[in-house]
């Protein structure tokens, strides 16, 4: 057998190995009633804003009549809504309903609940090792090619809030000197966004990367017309990939598309990736500031985006 046979075979020895380990082969995925490839859709759905279902087949490699049959059974289940598209009626999105969520949440906690176990006996530097081998398996064979991103972004969770707060209060101390003042003000926005949580008009994004979150970002109503985007923070380690952007692109279009008229910001003048990524974005500078709130001689800047009228605002 040639070397590149047996190699192979270890390939495929390996993965029977995978599928068993994390149970793949059952009839029924993690003792549910869906597949392993409708839990699949399941969570392109639910990680989703609205997407298509050409866009699913192209991120799933997945046979289009299958998926299409898929989805017929989703929402003959009550599970998944459609409508036209509003620049091309003939684009149908795609849309968990609340039967949808409610279907699709214990899968995701249960298979992440599942990894957790698998991973716990194992030593810190054994975690890093797979996770290390993962992600060079994915950059081999090419996971770039297939234009899959190299992070993930889902809305909060249980738990979120303390790291979001944890993480600005660590980041921004070790890069750039403020004190747990700061910290303390992370505390009050991501208190206030969960108090006054609005779902219809207010939103944060979680982004992960091979298990571990990565960043943040969120929008909130500063009123009727005008929305806020809070909390920008990119993990050191996950710099260079375009997440800022891609996240301050998740709040314009969530803003436009919800009705608002305006987004508003602040920051700080010493931000300098932060304020290149809003510049990029459209917002233009429109008040500075000085001050030393977080210990430290600061120019605090407001940034505002006026935003075009939504075709699906009122509908």
């Amino acid at each position: 057998m040639r070397q590149i046979e047996q190699r192979a075979e270890a390939v495929r020895e390996f993965n029977r190995f995978y599928t068993r380990h994390i149970g793949a082969l059952g009839e029924g995925h993690l003792d549910s009633a869906f597949s392993l490839t409708e839990v699949r859709v399941l969570f392109e759905l639910a990680n989703r804003e609205q997407p298509t279902a050409s866009e699913i087949a192209e991120t799933l490699g997945l046979d289009r009549g299958y998926l299409s049959r898929t989805l017929q059974s989703f929402q003959k289940r009550g599970l998944v809504t459609t409508k036209a598209g509003p620049d091309d009626r003939r684009r149908a999105l795609l849309r968990l309903t609340p039967a949808g969520r409610r279907a699709f949440s214990p899968l995701d906690t249960r298979a992440r609940e599942e990894i957790v176990a698998m991973l716990s006996p194992l030593p810190a530097a054994e975690q890093r090792g797979i996770l290390d081998a993962m992600r060079a398996i994915r950059t081999s064979l090419g996971a770039s090619a297939r234009r899959e991103a190299p992070y993930s972004l889902r809305s909060h969770q249980p738990g979120d809030m303390g790291w979001v707060v944890h993480r600005h209060g660590v980041l921004y101390s070790e890069e750039y000197g403020w004190d747990e003042r700061f910290e303390a003000l992370v505390a009050r926005v991501v208190a206030d966004f969960i108090d006054n949580f609005d779902p219809a008009r207010e939103r944060c994004w979680i982004a992960e990367r091979d298990g571990e979150i990565v960043g943040s970002i969120f929008v909130v109503a500063k009123s009727k017309t005008v929305a806020k985007l809070r909390l920008l923070l990119v993990e050191p380690s996950a710099r260079g990939l375009g997440l800022g952007g891609r996240l301050v692109d998740e709040v314009i279009q969530f803003a436009t598309r919800v009705g608002y008229k305006k987004i508003v910001l602040w920051t700080q003048r010493e931000l300098t990736s932060a304020r290149k990524i809003y510049a990029a974005a459209g917002f233009t500078l429109v008040a500075e500031d000085p001050h030393d709130m977080f210990g430290e001689s600061l120019v605090a800047e407001t940034w505002e985006l006026a935003l075009p009228p939504s075709r699906s605002a009122g509908h």
